[in-house]
């Protein structure tokens, strides 16, 4: 599926019922959308199991285990010697699933009793993406039993998602199925994306089965795949008459001698994402060591820390990046707090986060605390005469999140945990990771699919953090901004693949620019 044919949106395990409810309720029969999914099912089967193999199939008491009855009997039909078995006595189905599994002919066994050794493939219909407590009993020995035949090579099929995935946050309460693959319906989910979840999915084929496009428009969601579709319309190209200035300035301030080339990357990435102009403000005693490396890129001296105002007192000067190399210290927040008070859209990465959670100094300095920062951007976003939200974005790991936002509830998935934050803080998070999470103050997030193990690199961060600021200098939101910089950041590491290093992402990034999904 490409990214012009893909569904941006992911629904939650609620939204997901309340789009099969309005479907329902619009005139669409719920069997004939059981029906469907099923046919889905069997459809991805037949691509993966050898013509006429043993195939088992596994079904739970609810519509879930009722798709599987219907792929069950669509795959007999199509010459596969299908075995299924069934959690719970078929006499206590009911609905949909009750009326798909009159429709099998064949037998159906209790769940213990399906032999899944040499079988062609394994059809997990077991439990559905709303499952929200651990698995246990015979049937956790069933998915032991299920992983151990796909560790010896038979490939597994999960219907919606693995069983033991919730499908709303990607989280894992117990024993999970390992899926080959995983067929979904209408939208895929956020635990579809979500680690771990989507380790245990495979290669995931989205199903259109009925539900009508028309139902999002009621369900409104909020969430989000991060793709090109998502921001494409936002995203800057430079105009015939344009010039430099109408693209922006962006500044990255520099850390001390000894620690300059996490800003430098920032600023190379600030350049080649478009900005028109970048400087790079630096302390006095760094003026030698970045003189020596840069080139199209400006020096901009000043006194640390309270010269940083004078630099972004002149307001084309409309981005800042604080935190690279910067140190973890009260002067890195007496600087985030220039910018913030200033008018430019401000990127806080990595020591500016960490020096605003309360290690970079003492207890006593009024200045230094999470809730100062969170104040300080609110005061900024007030500040505005349009009233909308100011431009803040913040880039932690993990590590920089719980130090910044503190413990939250096991349950909460790392979207929630980002909403969450994002609409504490006042600015735009991205809670970097293998499955990014973007959020916005306004409760939108996007999950981010395309990032690669390569990008865990040193200096990998200071070059998202760039390419942020770069975007939100030509004038992209920061919700917006972030989006893309994140995806390109994925692409661009794609794109160069083994051996990568942080160096290479700016030098990479004009293939990316220049391909079919920002055409």
């Amino acid at each position: 599926m490409t990214d012009r044919q893909a569904k941006p949106e992911l629904l939650s395990n609620d939204e997901m019922a309340r789009a099969d409810a309005l479907a329902i309720a619009g005139g669409v029969a719920g069997l004939s959308l059981m029906e469907n999914a099923g046919r889905a099912v069997a459809d991805a089967a037949v691509r993966m199991a050898k013509p006429g193999s043993r195939i088992a199939v596994l079904c739970g008491p609810g519509n879930n285990g009722g798709d599987g009855f219907a792929a069950a009997r669509l795959l007999s039909q199509r010459g596969f010697d299908v075995h299924l078995g069934l959690l719970g006595d078929v006499a206590r189905l009911s609905g949909d699933a009750r009326a798909m599994a009159r429709r099998w002919r064949g037998a159906v066994l209790p769940l213990a009793g399906v032999q899944l050794a040499g079988a062609g493939l394994i059809v997990d219909a077991l439990f559905g993406a709303g499952l929200s407590r651990a698995i246990e009993g015979m049937p956790a020995q069933v998915i032991g039993a299920v992983n151990d035949a796909a560790a010896a090579a038979c490939p597994v099929l999960a219907v919606d998602v693995p069983s033991g995935v919730n499908g709303s946050s990607g989280l894992v309460d117990g024993p999970a199925v390992t899926a080959t693959g995983t067929v979904t319906f209408f939208r895929r989910k956020p635990g579809h994306l979500l680690l771990p979840g989507r380790a245990l999915c495979g290669v995931i084929e989205l199903a259109q089965i009925g539900i009508p496009a028309g139902v999002l428009a009621e369900i409104r969601p909020r969430c989000f795949v991060n793709a090109p579709v998502l921001w494409r319309g936002d995203f800057p190209a430079p105009r015939p008459a344009g010039h430099k200035y109408d693209r922006g300035h962006a500044v990255v301030v520099s850390g001390p001698a000894q620690a300059t080339g996490a800003a430098r990357l920032a600023a190379r990435a600030a350049l080649r994402v478009g900005a028109g102009l970048v400087s790079l403000a630096s302390p006095m005693d760094a003026l030698a060591v970045n003189a020596a490396h840069l080139t199209a890129i400006m020096l901009q001296p000043f006194d640390v820390p309270d010269g940083l105002a004078q630099v972004l007192a002149d307001r084309r000067c409309n981005a800042c990046v604080i935190g690279p190399g910067c140190g973890v210290n009260a002067a890195t927040c007496e600087m985030a707090a220039i910018a913030l008070a200033s008018d430019a859209a401000v990127v806080l990465d990595a020591d500016a986060l960490t020096s605003f959670a309360g290690a970079g100094a003492s207890a006593a300095d009024a200045g230094s605390s999470a809730g100062s920062l969170f104040a300080m951007i609110a005061r900024g976003s007030a500040s505005q005469c349009s009233g909308s939200q100011r431009n803040v974005v913040m880039t932690p790991h993990e590590g920089e999140f719980a130090r910044l936002f503190g413990e939250f509830p096991a349950r909460l998935s790392k979207r929630d945990r980002a909403v969450e934050a994002a609409s504490r803080s006042g600015a735009v998070v991205v809670l970097k990771g293998a499955d990014t999470v973007i959020a916005a103050p306004d409760g939108r997030a996007a999950i981010n699919e395309n990032a690669p193990a390569t990008l865990a690199t040193a200096g990998s961060g200071d070059v998202l953090a760039g390419f942020i600021a770069g975007l939100m200098a030509q004038g992209m939101a920061g919700f917006a901004a972030a989006s893309a910089a994140v995806w390109l950041h994925g692409e661009c590491a794609n794109l160069f693949g083994p051996g990568l290093i942080a160096e290479d992402l700016p030098e990479i990034l004009p293939q990316v620019l220049r391909g079919p999904d920002l055409a």
